[in-house]
């Protein structure tokens, strides 16, 4: 496998997508960079823009399990996770693996479980796996979490702390259709929901090796002096009370050099980090004064931050 083969295996996933998804090739194509990156997504959006329906063809186009958990306020962590229980027949204890045990995680609407549900996730999605009454069982590769949520609906929700939020490559919403789109769907729909015949269309073995082969993208020493400027400048502004992580900027990193491949380049450029800052980075900063606007106040402010930072003008590839 090459990189142009990475390119043909994104292709085929954004195609496959494309025909449940109208309209939305920027967010797929966002999403797929994320799945080859091994990066969870969290969806946000409005209720009924086709959230859930993203996650379950993506998921769909792949040879691989994949199981949903609606998270509701009465969850526990053993359902996320599972649970050793007394099997009377046997006489001793087996483990019933939970939901997580999966290659495709849909956890939809999130934040409508509470923290200690929540946290659950959090050793599954930076370490892949899960520890269980003292024994910790590793989670099959490929793994990815794609959670959803309403940003518009707080009763009864319990905000995603930062050390989740981190957690997450990737932050995106598909947003409203255009009239002309919204036609489409119309069509598309009126007699089946184009999900029921919907076919895998990459193997796993094939998305695993896309995985170890994208990290040969070329990074210079220069545009990895740029990228931590960049997370520095998050970190110092006067606005920020929360900057970018170092997993934050490995996010980044990862992300860039999946991007740079889909475009059949073997190296990064200053371009493929500014496309994707936004995306990676934006749910990671806190600003000090909280307000609703505040997903467009972080773009603006990282928008601020890559126009002030010089790039690199000579860039020598390793």
């Amino acid at each position: 496998m090459d990189f142009a083969r990475i390119g043909q295996i994104a292709t085929l996933i954004k195609e496959n997508v494309g025909r449940v998804i109208v309209g939305k090739d920027e967010t797929v194509e966002l999403m797929v960079i994320a799945l080859i990156a091994s990066g969870h997504v969290l969806l946000e959006d409005v209720p009924g823009t086709g959230k859930t329906q993203l996650a379950k063809a993506l998921a769909r186009s792949l040879d691989g399990t994949m199981k949903r958990i609606q998270f509701t306020p009465d969850l526990l962590p053993s359902d996320v996770s599972g649970i050793n229980f007394y099997n009377q027949k046997l006489g001793e204890f087996e483990f019933r693996p939970g939901p997580l045990f999966a290659h495709i995680v849909l956890a939809d609407e999130i934040n409508r479980a509470t923290p200690r549900t929540q946290s659950a996730l959090l050793e599954s999605m930076e370490e892949r796996q899960v520890s269980i009454d003292g024994e910790t069982r590793a989670l099959e590769a490929p793994f990815l979490v794609i959670a959803t949520q309403n940003p518009v609906e707080n009763q009864g929700t319990f905000p995603l702390p930062e050390a989740q939020l981190d957690r997450f490559l990737m932050k995106l919403s598909l947003g409203y259709p255009s009239a002309a789109e919204q036609v489409q769907i119309l069509k598309r729909y009126q007699q089946q929901d184009p999900l029921d015949q919907l076919l895998p269309v990459v193997g796993r073995a094939e998305l695993l090796e896309a995985q170890r082969l994208f990290v040969q993208v070329r990074f210079s020493d220069e545009l990895l002096q740029y990228l931590v400027q960049l997370a520095e400048a998050t970190r110092t502004h006067a606005d920020a009370a929360l900057g970018v992580s170092p997993r934050g900027v490995r996010a980044l990193m990862k992300a860039a050099q999946v991007y740079a491949a889909l475009r059949g380049r073997d190296y990064v450029l200053p371009d493929d980090i500014k496309a994707l800052a936004g995306p990676v980075w934006a749910h990671r900063i806190l600003l000090r004064t909280r307000s609703r606007q505040q997903d467009q106040q972080v773009q603006t402010l990282l928008a601020g931050i890559l126009a002030a930072t010089p790039v690199p003008t000579e860039v020598k590839l390793r």
